[in-house]
């Protein structure tokens, strides 16, 4: 039996997908899905919050 995705309030992550456009990790998505159903960002080609990611304050 198939099933559909579980509703979640959170938002999926946005990308930057310049910088995801070669990547072999997420195969240019900038997003990968974890083993429990959540989009996270891509670890190999999306910055995190210490570089400036987009939407999060650097200090």
């Amino acid at each position: 039996m198939a099933h559909g995705a579980h509703r979640t309030p959170l938002l999926p992550p946005h990308p930057d997908l310049a910088l995801a456009r070669d990547c072999e990790q997420c195969l240019g998505w900038g997003t990968v899905v974890t083993r429990d159903g959540h989009h996270e960002l891509c670890h190999t080609c999306q910055p995190g919050p210490a570089e400036g990611a987009a939407g999060t304050p650097c200090p």
